[in-house]
């Protein structure tokens, strides 16, 4: 289920944009101010912020700017500003888009929504590149979090272990096969 972080000062529009999104099947949470939206974020991180500017103490500009500090975390900007300078220095601050109050709660869920599906396919396909799981046979290599399955269960391996698996599983398999001879002598025999 997806958590998404209601940030706004005024309580009766953060309850009915919880209510639309929470018919949804969003798993919701509310902040009234920019301390509390922090907090809540290092405790849960959200998979979405909806941010209003205009709030006491910290507002939502300088939020956006310390959740980017540290997150890549969709950010949708709503706001009483109608200005077109202000609609761009939201979405230079860091937000991925900006709507305007009074709003249409079926668009906010539609934008809610296009936002979740652009951040999760960006999401997969950077996890894709940056965490390559090599497969031989029924044995997983991930080399991310360095761990090897065979048959779907864990095998416990040293780190050393793991290199030397990671790395002769890159390398060309007449290689590593070399390489073994190498290592234990010509006559040693590989049970597989």
């Amino acid at each position: 289920m997806k958590k998404i972080l209601i940030v706004d000062d005024d309580k009766e529009i953060a309850q009915l944009i919880s209510i639309y999104l929470h018919n949804e099947g969003f798993e919701l949470r509310q902040a009234h101010d920019g301390n509390e939206a922090l907090e809540q974020m290092d405790q849960i991180p959200p998979n979405l912020i909806i941010l209003d500017i205009m709030m006491p103490g910290m507002d939502g500009l300088e939020v956006c700017r310390k959740v980017r500090e540290k997150s890549a975390v969709p950010i949708l900007m709503l706001s009483a500003k109608t200005q077109d300078m202000d609609k761009v220095l939201g979405l230079m601050t860091g937000a991925d888009d900006y709507m305007i109050k009074p709003f249409n709660p079926l668009e906010l869920v539609a934008r809610v929504k296009s936002l979740l599906r652009r951040s999760f396919q960006y999401n997969s396909e950077f996890k894709a590149e940056t965490d390559p799981v090599l497969r031989i046979q029924s044995i997983e290599i991930h080399k991310q979090n360095h761990r090897v399955t065979a048959n779907s269960k864990e095998i416990v391996l040293t780190g050393r272990e793991f290199d030397i698996l990671y790395l002769l599983d890159k390398l060309e398999k007449e290689l590593g096969y070399k390489l073994i001879q190498t290592v234990w002598g010509v006559g040693y025999k590989i049970d597989a």
